[in-house]
């Protein structure tokens, strides 16, 4: 196990490696001048942003640019944005509380969801409640979560009026109104992506549940005359488990590329607007940490999920 995991380590150095050139060379090669908006100051002259420029090194050479913001990437400095002047690390350190609790509440909620429903679905297979739970999971993940999320502001935020439609994000939990003026205001956001990602979850659950009842060790233990729960909690779910548990791991940076979307429409300020602002005001610094931060988490849950696998797995082995 410990043989394979430094095997695995290895080659997620070079993976990384790798990807941080492809962020690098392609939003270096970008069209846009990064210090376009201050070209628009009449204040700042020609010679200013030249001066400005070179403190940023962007009169270097290419791979002399990528070596050093890669070395200061590892070493926690991550550049300076272009556009407020402000450490990267910082500005990803003011947003990324929001996002990680948005994203964790609605991954965790979705998931727990997803595991019972998609059971239920699987054992009471071409039913009534089967038929209701997959038409709800197909319509979970056919809609994109900016529709589901204008849908939610339009229902329960114009008609109904229960929940703030704009995210306040000066609000501070100090007493019992502003905890739940915080769970207001942040249900709907969870809850659309938690919706998200319980309909994708639950079709893999349902289709893991299937594949495990129709195995020969349950209908041996049907034969002894177990009764169905036994049956199904002591050797459908732990096979269950195996895909989906290894599923969700993989997963969790895909959540955080949803959360995107969700951000914009509930203004939410977490990385994800943050990272679309710096795309559109083309601040290169910004928007290289957060997509290699999205590598970083690629990378890092692949290797969560291969232990996962041999864990739940005992015919996997990783001694050789």
């Amino acid at each position: 196990m410990g043989r394979y995991l430094i095997n695995r380590l290895l080659i997620s150095i070079p993976t990384l490696i790798a990807t941080s050139m492809v962020i690098f060379g392609l939003l270096a090669l970008a069209p846009g001048d990064p210090l376009g908006e201050f070209a628009l100051n009449p204040s700042i002259t020609a010679e200013v942003r030249e001066n400005l420029r070179i403190s940023l090194g962007l009169d270097q050479p290419l791979p002399i640019r990528y070596v050093k913001w890669f070395y200061s990437f590892l070493t926690g400095n991550w550049g300076w944005s272009f556009t407020s002047l402000s450490p990267v690390r910082d500005l990803v350190a003011q947003r990324i509380g929001a996002t990680l609790a948005i994203v964790g509440l609605a991954y965790l909620w979705g998931g727990l969801a997803a595991f019972p429903l998609g059971v239920i679905s699987a054992i009471k297979r071409y039913s009534l409640t089967d038929q209701a739970i997959t038409l709800f999971a197909f319509l979970g993940f056919s809609m994109p979560t900016y529709f589901t999320g204008l849908l939610f502001i339009i229902v329960f935020s114009v008609n109904l009026g229960w929940f703030p439609f704009v995210y306040d994000s000066t609000v501070q939990v100090m007493d019992w109104n502003t905890l739940i003026q915080q769970f207001k205001q942040s249900i709907m956001p969870i809850t659309v992506l938690g919706l998200w990602e319980m309909a994708t979850l639950m079709r893999f659950v349902r289709s893991a549940t299937l594949d495990s009842i129709n195995q020969d060790y349950v209908r041996t233990a049907r034969s002894k005359g177990l009764q169905e729960w036994v049956v199904i909690n002591r050797h459908v779910l732990r096979n269950t488990l195996i895909p989906v548990v290894t599923l969700i791991a993989l997963r969790v940076p895909t959540i955080f590329a949803g959360a995107l979307i969700t951000e914009q429409v509930f203004r939410v300020p977490g990385i994800g607007s943050l990272l679309i602002s710096a795309i559109q005001q083309n601040d290169t610094p910004v928007v290289m940490s957060i997509t290699f931060i999205y590598g970083i988490l690629v990378v890092i849950f692949n290797l969560v999920a291969d232990v996962l696998y041999g864990f739940l797995d005992p015919r996997v082995s990783y001694s050789k």
